[in-house]
């Protein structure tokens, strides 16, 4: 983490682009334009009524203290009649204003949240489009904290803020409106507050922006963090890793609370602040108008309704105070989710890209028969510019033939298959199948050629069938259990309480992990592909079991192209072709018997597996 996206966001550093990214962020409420327009109608409606309120309440006052004047000299009386009225106006006002501020909060709610999934619905998009070089060095956590946490802020701020946005702004619009129709003088002493608190809320805001963005950042990391413990519990508990795990948790977390309670703190200053000075406001406005009432330049209701206004119009510019400092935490993330949706896309493929055909279908314009034939052309590619890791990778493979990929550990083996998937591009030279460049097809007609079975097994949350059947959708139960059974994994699966049925949990923990792997080849012996890869299928199950798929997958291996990398070469013996690998390139190739007759680096690589029981068997002699 000491470079990358994640190192600047953790140096503090403000949006790069607070505008730009809350046009985006708008740009998301265009379909929802006449939805927003009426709810910004009613707000302005809403607001309106309750603007209306103190004034039609202060000629309340007005008749009160003249009955109550008029009843002491004699020459009058309080007409309840009147005053009953203006407080039923003011009841209808008051009632109107809740329920238009309620239809805008159902209205609102919906465009929301219509938003958020939106959003929710492209990052899920984009995961599929990024390249697999992305998730090479980004954390699953990171990913996970745009789709949940950052999506989540954005959501409560559309659903709580804007609307609070148009109702305090009008708010304070129509107050001063209504207060300049009472009396200038007194709104010119209420106004003296604005600029006061408008410097207050820039230096808050200002204060508190690095801290917001430092906070989504470090939630992202502790995100990533817990994932990656959890998923490997077993793993820690078993190197004793607890303690640097916490500590790495502590930092992390210790990161997030220095920053959060730093922003919360800031925006926990702003209320108070600017409502004290408002209140000093407050009292100016009451001793002005007491001498302006003693001068009979306003009536003591004006002065009821000024001082509700002066109480209401604090309010407003305190929420847009608040609301100030939410948006710095929303632009930070949103500038993390429009970030990742910024990433580039997988290489789109050519419009008239190749889709495969079977060897025995007529092929159509367009689509290329396929009988398995691979070949690798002075192959280079490096994961960065400056680190190759394969350098000169050239091998022909004949169609239906079992090649093995052997080396020892960074060798580049694995490299190979991602390459021949098109998880990566070559940097140079070329791989074909059956004379055609693999980047002149579909990524999804090459990889349905495919099957492949990996050293790390993965399976989801559903039932074991559902599991296998992931391998070819439409596939019938009896293929499944066929396919079951050709992987040696029938017999265990009929041992479990609900056999086929068994649902696995998200970890899959509760089959072991050579049961998995079972499963996994059954799910590539169900795909029928035209090419298999087997990237230490069977390096998580026992002797036996390995010796009884080995015999499954001499059966599936029939006529089929087969990859196999193995670090056991025991299990590599009859493959038709064996290719050597050492620092990125072919070193030898050739079949068991004759690259050990050569005695040279596999001889090595052979011997160096046996030689120490060879010797533990010399010594028990």
């Amino acid at each position: 983490m000491g470079g990358g996206p994640a190192a600047e966001m953790m140096r503090g550093e403000k949006p790069k682009d607070f505008g730009g990214t809350m046009k985006k962020l708008i740009a998301y409420l265009g379909r929802y334009k006449a939805a927003v327009l009426f709810v910004w109608v009613l707000a302005v409606a809403s607001t309106a009524a309750m603007i209306f309120g103190p004034k039609i309440l202060g000629r309340a006052t007005d008749e009160m203290v003249n009955g109550l004047m008029g009843a002491i000299t004699g020459t009058g009386g309080i007409d309840f009649g009147v005053i009953g009225g203006i407080l039923l106006w003011t009841g209808a006002l008051y009632v109107g204003s809740a329920l238009l501020s309620y239809i805008q909060g159902w209205v609102m709610s919906r465009v929301t949240n219509d938003v958020t999934y939106s959003l929710r619905r492209d990052i899920d998009d984009k995961i599929h489009l990024l390249p697999l070089s992305y998730y090479d060095t980004t954390t699953h956590g990171e990913v996970l904290s745009r789709i949940t946490n950052d999506v989540d802020t954005i959501n409560q701020t559309l659903n709580q803020s804007l609307t609070q946005i148009i109702t305090s702004l009008t708010s304070i619009v129509g107050i001063i409106i209504m207060m300049f129709t009472i009396s200038w003088q007194l709104t010119l002493v209420a106004l003296c507050v604005i600029p006061v608190s408008l410097a207050v809320v820039l230096g808050i805001v200002g204060a508190s922006q690095k801290h917001f963005k430092n906070q989504q950042a470090y939630l992202g990391h502790v995100n990533g963090h817990v994932e990656e413990m959890y998923g490997a519990h077993v793993v820690v508990q078993s190197f004793n890793g607890q303690a640097s795990s916490q500590a790495a948790f502590d930092e992390y977390n210790g990161s997030l609370y220095k920053s959060a309670w730093k922003a919360n703190f800031l925006s926990g200053m702003m209320m108070p602040i600017t409502g004290f000075i408002g209140n000093l406001g407050y009292v100016a406005v009451c001793i002005m108008g007491g001498w302006l009432a003693v001068q009979k330049l306003v009536t003591v209701g004006d002065i009821q309704a000024f001082i509700q206004y002066v109480r209401s119009f604090l309010q407003p510019i305190s929420q847009v105070a608040n609301i100030s400092n939410v948006l710095q935490q929303t632009a930070a993330a949103a500038e993390r989710v429009f970030a990742f949706l910024g990433e580039a896309d997988e290489p789109a493929d050519a419009p008239d890209a190749l889709t495969a055909a079977k060897a025995d279908v007529p092929a159509l314009p367009g689509q290329a028969h396929i009988e398995g034939g691979v070949a690798f052309d002075h192959v280079s590619f490096g994961y960065l510019p400056d680190r190759t890791v394969i350098r000169d990778f050239s091998a022909q493979v004949a169609p239906g033939r079992k090649v093995a990929i052997v080396g020892p550990t960074g060798a580049g083996k694995t490299t190979v298959v991602k390459l021949l998937m098109r998880f990566y591009d070559v940097n140079k030279g070329s791989i074909s199948v059956d004379g055609h460049d693999i980047r002149l097809f579909k990524r999804d007609e090459l990889r349905n050629l495919f099957g492949m079975v990996l050293q790390d097994t993965w399976l989801f949350n559903g039932t074991i069938a559902d599991n296998i059947r992931y391998g070819k959708l439409d596939a019938t139960d009896e293929e499944v259990k066929a396919a079951a059974r050709a992987a040696q994994v029938d017999h265990f699966v009929r041992t479990l309480p609900d056999g086929y049925g068994m649902v696995l949990n998200e970890e899959a923990s509760n089959v072991s992990q050579g049961q998995k792997q079972l499963l996994t080849i059954a799910r590539a012996i169900l795909s029928d592909p035209d090419i298999l890869i087997l990237d230490e299928a069977t390096s998580n199950v026992d002797t036996r079991t390995e010796l009884l798929i080995q015999k499954a997958m001499d059966n599936l291996m029939r006529g089929r192209t087969s990859f196999i990398i193995a670090h056991r070469l025991s299990t590599i013996r009859g493959a038709d072709l064996i290719l050597v690998m050492r620092d990125g390139d072919i070193v030898e190739q050739g079949t068991h018997e004759g690259l050990l007759a050569q005695d040279g680096f596999y001889a090595e690589l052979y011997n160096s597996q046996f030689a120490p029981a060879d010797a533990a068997s010399s010594a028990a002699n």
